[in-house]
């Protein structure tokens, strides 16, 4: 029996090894990101944050399942399921030695109609991301409170994206279907299951014996905020195991993480923050612009998720409603065409350093060329490209404090000042 010194980059070696002869990933940084984090899996006891691994498809066929059984052979203390209630995982997590949650088929759980239903197993998930983040239950017979842990590591495989606030606190491979050329061993449960849980063995009993250096481990990282809390794991480990894992690890935690940035979920208000900008942008920076050519710029986008929002897509309120959140309200404001109710550009400045620098605006909406903008020229007819006579009035103000247009409530008079 071999008792020298364990080599733990020959043993993630290895386990990469091992990967890759039953999956195609799609990249040599996805197979180093699967390594690392099955083999932090047997270090559970020394880690702050329980990141979770999300393996995504677009479609059937994929390979997502199959590198679940990998995972399933080689991670510690695996429990797989395909559709667990929330209070049998609760109970199992709540032990001394807690799982390593798998969990098959999980668009079927957390999408469509079955979303709302999985809610407290979404919960779960996210709180035990965290340590110290117990679900707390009232317990009839006892008529006391209990704290039930929820912190473990979990694995997560489904076709397509998992909710996103789980998958901010994952680490995310997304899987293709093999091409023709591309090769893989066949899986056999009875037959390359020894082999698998023998590499098992090995991780555990190499990163058993260094619990006390991961856990006062604090390594450099190439990533901030709650990226590096959940990658932090993977590179005390990769770093454990020295020769090319630390510069192999870092790697991957960048690629994925950016990778994941690009084509992860936007929510809707980040989204409506860069199209508004690209608005702006494209008209060559207006100090203003107003409530309706805003929302014609973004109902107008056929890419956009606006139209969507009701029979006439974003209406001014919700628009309103949204950007509230961010601290930036309209008001009633000059244009060359009359008062309205605009926005000013500036007022927009700190949310889009804050939430989508430049280099990330996902999109550009179609901006109507009537688009109002405060500056000095010749005034303009909206929608056309006439200019307004000298004497002509302008549209006056709807009781909605909006351009009057036919269809509208009846405009109050503008009057003289700048009151309505």
């Amino acid at each position: 029996m071999n008792t020298g010194p364990v080599n733990g980059a020959e043993i993630l070696d290895a386990l990469r090894a091992t990967i890759t002869r039953y999956v195609v990933l799609p990249s040599a940084e996805a197979v180093d990101a699967v390594t690392l984090w099955i083999a932090a899996t047997h270090a559970q006891a020394a880690w702050a944050h329980a990141p979770r691994l999300v393996i995504r498809a677009p479609e059937k066929r994929c390979g997502k399942s199959r590198l679940l059984d990998v995972v399933e052979g080689t991670s510690c203390n695996p429990l797989i399921t395909v559709n667990a209630s929330p209070a049998a995982v609760y109970r199992a997590i709540g032990t001394d030695e807690p799982p390593t949650l798998l969990v098959d088929e999980a668009d079927t759980i957390f999408g469509g109609k079955n979303a709302e239903a999985n809610e407290d197993l979404r919960g779960l998930l996210n709180a035990g991301h965290q340590r110290n983040r117990p679900a707390i239950r009232w317990d009839n017979n006892t008529h006391r409170l209990e704290k039930i842990p929820t912190f473990a590591m979990a694995a997560l495989a489904g076709i397509g994206a998992m909710p996103d606030t789980i998958e901010d606190r994952a680490v995310v491979v997304r899987m293709r279907r093999r091409m023709a050329g591309e090769t893989v061993a066949p899986y056999r449960h009875r037959r390359d299951g020894p082999a698998l849980r023998q590499l098992a063995a090995d991780l555990f009993a190499w990163l058993r014996g260094h619990l006390d250096t991961l856990e006062r481990a604090e390594p450099a990282m190439p990533l901030e905020d709650r990226a590096a809390d959940t990658w932090e794991p993977l590179i005390a480990v990769a770093d454990l195991a020295g020769g090319n894992w630390p510069t192999r690890g870092r790697a991957a935690a960048s690629v994925l993480t950016a990778e994941a940035d690009e084509t992860g979920p936007v929510s809707n208000r980040i989204r409506l923050l860069a199209d508004i900008r690209t608005a702006f942008t494209t008209l060559g920076d207006p100090p203003a612009a107003t409530t309706a050519d805003l929302l014609a710029a973004l109902n107008d986008d056929p890419e956009g998720p606006w139209q969507s929002f009701g029979p006439a897509g974003l209406t001014g309120k919700r628009l309103g409603d949204m950007l509230r959140e961010f601290g930036i309200s309209s008001t009633t404001l000059r244009f060359p065409v009359g008062q309205a109710k605009g926005y000013q550009r500036e007022a927009f400045a700190d949310a889009w350093q804050r939430y989508c620098p430049a280099s990330a605006v996902p999109s550009v909406p179609n901006v109507p060329s009537s688009f109002s903008q405060v500056s000095a020229g010749t005034d303009c007819i909206p929608g056309t490209d006439q200019s307004v006579p000298p004497n002509q009035s302008v549209p006056g103000l709807s009781s909605k404090n909006e351009l009057g247009t036919d269809g509208t409530d009846t405009p109050r008079e503008v009057r003289a000042g700048g009151g309505a």
